[in-house]
């Protein structure tokens, strides 16, 4: 697959509260990338990371609201792997190593040549798609990066809101989701009990009955 290919398939998010370079990076990097969403600080940020799911995060260190560093942190929370690179003035020892401590990627110095960020992003991008299959058992695999689900290889036609599902399940694959999680994260209204049940028994129906384990009181969980 060739890297403009492999670049079509991601999601961007970008966090900057400056303008200017906000729009730089955006006009000359969007075209490349299958969405790229911008946010204007820290706290947007977050918000968006949840509702987009991005591939990578670019983001600046001083913003308003919440800082770079501090979004990184609550980021990682949500999903431990996902590579954050940070665009920054400040150059002072300290703050790179806190940036390297909390699990920053990459780190950029302004002012920088989008044209080495976009480089970046194709390495990448290769180091994603390599990963971008998930099994989640000897039947099941699951694309990162479309968000379908495969049985031995056939895709499954599972809806947004199974897909996201899915999701959520494997961001958080070591731990157990709770309910309420769950009914949060997949929708905008109040849900009841019965309501989440009835959702995951459909998506038994089309999947298998042992994919989704249920933790009795706890949560949901896949079944590895």
């Amino acid at each position: 697959m060739k890297d403009e290919e492999l670049l079509k398939e991601l999601k961007i998010l970008f966090v900057e509260d400056e303008v200017n370079i906000s729009k730089l990076l955006k006009d000359a990097l969007s075209e490349y990338f299958y969405s790229f969403t911008v946010a204007n600080d820290g706290l947007e940020g977050i918000e968006k990371f949840k509702s987009v799911t991005p591939d990578i995060v670019i983001t600046d260190i001083m913003m308003p609201k919440l800082d770079g560093l501090d979004m990184t942190k609550e980021i990682k929370k949500l999903d431990e792997n996902i590579p954050i690179i940070v665009l920054s003035a400040f150059s002072e020892k300290e703050k790179l190593l806190k940036a390297i401590d909390i699990g920053i990627t990459k780190y950029f110095i302004k002012p920088f040549d989008p044209e080495d960020v976009l480089e970046y992003l194709i390495f990448l991008a290769k180091k994603l798609n390599k990963n971008r299959i998930i099994c989640l058992n000897e039947h099941f695999c699951f694309d990162n990066n479309t968000s379908n689900l495969f049985e031995d290889k056939k895709l499954i036609n599972i809806t947004k809101r199974e897909k996201k599902f899915i999701s959520l399940l494997l961001v958080n694959r070591n731990d157990i989701v709770s309910s309420e999680k769950i009914k949060k994260e997949l929708w905008d209204e109040e849900v009841s009990d019965e309501r989440l049940r009835t959702f995951i028994k459909r998506f038994r129906v089309k999947t298998s009955k042992e994919l989704i384990k249920n933790i009795a009181g706890q949560g949901y969980i896949i079944n590895k």
